[in-house]
């Protein structure tokens, strides 16, 4: 490349106003930027909103998509959710509060960016992170910046636009390709910085950061998937039972099954995708939720299911009410049960 060639740049895009503003700080000292999301099966991006009857007000959007668009640069999604199993079930540096190997997924998803085809490819000098120091106690600690960039192999062509004065200036500033003076230097946890730097490059709306881009940040996610993991007696999952994971109520009265309940239409509608997988309840006396029954019930946990069930439908305080059971092989049976009593349904069957 001769000196005065354009010099290219691959950020990753989570959806939020750091990843976008780390992008857009670059892309104001002329580099070429493109875009990258990985799917991991964990991602928030709008499964449940898009699902429930109660977010049926909001826009539904994939935000990595909106704010690429906002940025007017190309956004390559890349479905990691095959690899990214042993990052979670086998993470190198431990997790964080719950189940979130966050250190180890931002290790390999810049080794990804920064060593994968695509980047070979395509010729990337440099990549970009939205990372502050201080503002996430796992994975953007001031001693895990140089973890991130040895062990993805990014080394120091992994520029933090956000940050960047707090550390070593990086290949991309030495070099000068890009102006250090024209980088930040945020830490911490206050947000005060980026919004004043959003509303410096015209951006009104984005998203809000609480939580995080991943589920497994969410202890009652978290609490569910080890639960499933428990109850399969292995540490593996497949993309469907990670999905049903951010679905319905979920509920194991015994060892043997588990309930996943759905808590309005748009969930039942949901759940019904899945009905020649699992064994399946549905109400037909009165409205109430489909619900799937995984695991091995005995005909004994199969009524116990039933009434657990008859006590979320609109049948909850009548003397009996009647659903049907299906089988997976499509057997059905009608059958009447006496709704439980709120009293009869412990804390602890509660997942």
């Amino acid at each position: 490349m001769t000196p005065n060639a354009k010099r290219k740049a691959v950020a990753l895009i989570s959806g939020g106003l750091d990843s976008m503003l780390a992008a857009k700080v670059i892309m104001e000292q002329g580099i070429d930027v493109h875009g990258v999301n990985f799917f991991t099966g964990f991602c928030v991006e709008g499964h449940t909103s898009a699902i429930r009857e109660r977010h049926k007000i909001k826009p539904k959007r994939n935000n990595a998509l909106w704010c690429a668009e906002q940025l007017g640069i190309p956004l390559h999604i890349i479905d990691i959710s095959n690899e990214y199993k042993d990052i979670v079930l086998n993470p190198k540096h431990g997790y964080g509060q719950h189940l979130n190997p966050c250190l180890d997924c931002k290790i390999f998803m810049v080794n990804q960016a920064s060593a994968s085809a695509y980047a070979a490819d395509h010729g990337f000098d440099f990549v970009v992170t939205g990372e502050v120091i201080g503002q996430r106690p796992k994975s953007q600690r001031r001693e895990a910046m140089p973890v991130i960039a040895r062990e993805s192999g990014a080394g120091d062509r992994l520029l933090r636009p956000l940050c960047a004065l707090n550390l070593e200036p990086t290949l991309p500033e030495r070099e000068g390709w890009v102006d250090r003076a024209r980088l930040f230097g945020f830490h911490g946890r206050d947000r005060k910085p980026q919004i004043e730097l959003a509303k410096h490059f015209g951006f009104e709306d984005f998203a809000q950061p609480a939580g995080g881009c991943c589920f497994l940040t969410d202890k009652y996610y978290s609490a569910k998937f080890a639960d499933l993991l428990r109850a399969r007696g292995k540490r593996d999952y497949e993309l469907d039972d990670i999905m049903l994971l951010k679905v319905g109520r979920h509920m194991r009265p015994t060892d043997r099954f588990k309930l996943i309940i759905g808590r309005d239409q748009g969930e039942n509608k949901y759940l019904l995708g899945y009905q020649k997988r699992f064994l399946n309840l549905r109400m037909v006396s009165h409205e109430g939720p489909l619900t799937l029954i995984d695991g091995a019930p005995n005909d004994q946990d199969i009524e116990l299911a039933m009434r657990i069930v008859a006590r979320y439908s609109q049948g909850r305080n009548a003397d009996q009410v009647e659903m049907k059971v299906t089988w997976p092989d499509r057997q059905e049976r009608l059958v009447r049960v006496v709704p439980l009593t709120p009293t009869e349904i412990p804390d602890e069957w509660h997942v």
